[in-house]
């Protein structure tokens, strides 16, 4: 059995009791980074063996873990934060699970998206998630899509990216209200809103510090 587990985006304590006895269970856990998935396990004092899946060995890893499937060992997929397979490495291993009718299951925990948007002030009832912006390639085709987009939008950012960010929806979309959530769960938790000038302006004379979820205020909205 695959079972894909939620580890904290930042506080420890937001580990779930079924995560903890899911991963002291199985055979196998196969996490993004060990380095980081180990100090999630020592903390709780899970004694298990770790290996690595990402980005850039998954190609012969989906393999690998299809067989130990096959031989009836259960495994567990994590990644440094959240929810595997949003935004992180791990939807093609499902894929293949499924496709090899195996059974996966999901161990539901934090994620920085649910979480951002739950204290943003936003109207959620219909979103749009892009995930990551393309750095260089396909931004301004994908921001001149947003344009017409009805939905409130979720972007997740970094902080030495985020004024390009910003100063790219204004530009694009115009002086949208947008909210900045940050350090979700840790100890310097923020939420800043305001249209994306004063954003900009506030950014500028204080860069921010943590990884972010902003969001944009749907197009219609910001007409009524």
């Amino acid at each position: 059995m695959l079972y894909i587990v939620g580890t904290p985006i930042g506080n420890m304590e937001d580990m779930t009791y079924r995560a903890v006895k899911t991963l002291e269970s199985v055979d196998y856990i196969f996490s993004e980074d060990t380095r980081v998935s180990r100090k999630l396990l020592d903390h709780y004092e899970i004694k298990n063996t770790l290996y690595q899946y990402h980005e850039h060995n998954k190609s012969h890893q989906i393999e690998n873990i299809i067989n130990l499937l096959k031989d009836g060992k259960n495994i567990a997929l994590i990644t440094d934060a959240g929810m595997p397979c949003i935004s992180d490495p791990g939807y093609e291993l499902v894929d293949e699970a499924h496709k090899n009718d195996i059974k996966v299951v999901t161990i539901p925990g934090p994620s920085s998206i649910i979480a951002g948007a739950s204290i943003s002030g936003m109207n959620l009832r219909r979103m749009a998630y892009e995930g990551f912006l393309p750095k260089k390639k396909g931004r301004q085709t994908l921001f001149n899509k947003l344009k017409e987009e009805e939905r409130t939008i979720i972007i997740l950012e970094s902080p030495n990216r985020i004024l390009k960010t910003l100063k790219d929806i204004n530009e694009y979309l115009g002086n949208r209200y947008v909210v900045i959530t940050r350090e979700l769960t840790k100890i310097y938790e923020e939420v800043i809103r305001g249209n994306v000038t004063d954003l900009i302006y506030r950014i500028e004379k204080k860069p921010l510090k943590g990884e972010i979820v902003l969001l944009i205020k749907s197009k219609k909205e910001e007409e009524e």
